[in-house]
């Protein structure tokens, strides 16, 4: 049931530059419909929250260059709760900003912080979660996230450590932080126990995010608090382009979180996945008798196994021969060939080629 104090921030600000040629800096990840279910994953985000926090206590955070394809994706959000950055400087200005503009509309709210492009294939459990975790921040000065479980050692996520101390708790403390793992050590998180993936799901008061960014942000926060009276007028957008030029670039997690000693974790496992990586596409999807997942209507493929390979979209007839452990994705005019095994180092190759051959690229 909705309830007047309950909101949600959505972040769907990033460029999607690891789902590159399909995911551009045009149309990025969060606005297209990846996993083919008739709703973009903005669009199924807003759903899920939309079931337990009305229209108007959901606020969309993005980049200016998305706000027409955000209220044409969802016609639902109120204009003004759609709040556009002039520039990326990462989730803590993001949700700073969120925060203010939902505390001058009610400061007693409890808010969710949400990604637009995760997937949540149990639905219901994850509801469950949320409401609890609402209630949890409600009744305790706690700034909380969702941990998952981990079923194995993928070093594309970061991770957050358990206390010992009331381990077997539903909601428990908080020790460490730690960012994306080598192999060896995402290994030892996974058998130690002591581990979970870290989700980027937020769940706190106004006042005790507030309190935590006046402590350990101050100066992004008395950027924008000496601005905040102009929020809301039409002088707001101009104020927003001056702190967004003044301010640092870091995530909530290293900004807040990994400093706050009053941060508590809800362990979860409502089959979460943040489809960051191509991997982490081809371990969603159905594979064939040789762990393949192809995509595209006129594809013949002979002695192939392992690969992720999505022609969609193409016409064209693609035949494949011994080829094993390989992305490859095709688009009109983009092609992408890439071992699994070093998909991340396509981020970099990219920022060259955008270099090399310019807008056209993206």
């Amino acid at each position: 049931m909705t309830k007047k104090q309950d909101y949600c921030v959505i972040m769907a600000g990033g460029i999607g530059s690891r789902f590159w040629p399909i995911s551009k800096s045009v149309m990025p990840k969060q606005f297209l419909d990846i996993m083919k279910t008739g709703r973009t994953l903005i669009q199924q985000t807003f759903d899920r929250m939309n079931k337990l926090i009305h229209a108007e206590n959901i606020y969309v955070v993005t980049n200016e260059e998305y706000r027409a394809i955000v209220n044409q994706q969802l016609p639902e959000i109120p204009n003004e709760n759609i709040l556009c950055e002039p520039m990326r400087r990462n989730t803590a200005p993001c949700i700073l900003y969120a925060n203010i503009k939902i505390g001058q509309k009610n400061p007693n709210a409890n808010i969710v912080v949400t990604p637009a492009d995760h997937l949540i294939l149990n639905e219901n459990e994850f509801l469950e979660n949320i409401s609890e975790g609402l209630d949890f921040v409600k009744h305790n000065d706690s700034l909380l996230t969702f941990g998952i479980t981990p079923d194995r050692p993928a070093t594309g996520y970061g991770y957050i450590q358990i206390a010992a101390e009331g381990a077997e708790s539903k909601f428990v403390s908080v020790k460490t932080f730690t960012e994306k793992p080598h192999l060896e050590l995402a290994k030892f998180f996974l058998s130690s126990g002591d581990f979970l993936w870290n989700s980027g799901i937020f769940l706190w008061k106004h006042s005790i995010i507030d309190k935590a960014f006046m402590e350990f942000l101050p100066e992004m926060y008395n950027l924008f608090m000496e601005n905040k009276d102009i929020f809301g007028t039409k002088d707001e957008k101009a104020a927003i382009n001056r702190i967004y030029s003044d301010a640092k670039s870091i995530s909530i997690d290293f900004g807040v979180m990994e400093k706050a000693q009053n941060v508590c974790v809800l362990k979860t496992d409502f089959g979460w996945s943040d489809l960051g990586t191509w991997n982490s596409l081809y371990s969603l999807h159905e594979k064939d008798d040789n762990h393949n997942v192809i995509i595209g209507d006129k594809v013949l493929s002979s002695k192939v196994q392992n690969n992720y390979v999505n022609i969609a979209g193409s016409d064209k007839v693609v035949l494949i021969n011994g080829i094993e452990d390989l992305i490859v994705v095709d688009t009109d005019n983009a092609l992408l060939i890439c071992k699994r095994e070093n998909e991340q180092q396509i981020s970099e190759l990219l920022n060259e080629a955008k270099l090399k051959f310019g807008e056209g690229i993206k």
